[in-house]
């Protein structure tokens, strides 16, 4: 092997680790959730949105040709979600403008995150994947207002 193989390969190994060390970095001292594809539960078909605790929600979201169901979510200021994401029939795109939230709905399977809304306002979200003819009419939003008591879905367009 001559020296320039050798570099590159050290150089390529060397990289690996950094990357690997900063993932790892993320995960564990900035409790950064790397987003999880669930594959051993069955996936769900309709939309459910419930309280698991003081200011902290589970959504389950199901998205089809051409619309996510629910489409309107609105929750109080401060709220954490447990996100699940899911398709009945191709692939979609699941991407909330403002926050860091980028996920992929894939029939057969159920996508994880866990968001926390801070700030009132309007959150939207859109699919991100070409799915068909009116793939630009999928979206929807999170509404975050202050004093909210009890969260609500709508099923209705944006």
């Amino acid at each position: 092997m001559d020296k320039s193989e050798k570099l590159a390969l050290s150089l390529s190994l060397t990289l690996l680790v950094v990357f690997m060390g900063a993932i790892v970095y993320a995960s564990v001292a900035k409790n950064i959730e790397v987003p999880t594809c669930i594959t051993d539960v069955e996936p769900f078909t309709t939309d459910t949105l419930f309280q698991t605790g003081p200011d902290e929600y589970e959504l389950q979201m199901v998205s089809r040709m051409w619309a996510f169901q629910p489409s309107t979510v609105r929750l109080p200021a401060g709220s954490t979600v447990d996100l699940y994401v899911t398709s009945q029939d191709i692939i979609h795109g699941f991407k909330v403008e403002g926050k860091n939230i980028n996920l992929m709905a894939v029939p057969g399977t159920i996508n994880y995150l866990r968001v926390k809304f801070d700030e009132p306002g309007e959150y939207l979200f859109a699919c991100h994947e070409f799915c068909g003819a009116a793939h630009h009419t999928m979206a929807g939003r999170f509404i975050i207002e202050e004093g909210l008591d009890e969260p609500e879905t709508e099923d209705g367009g944006v």
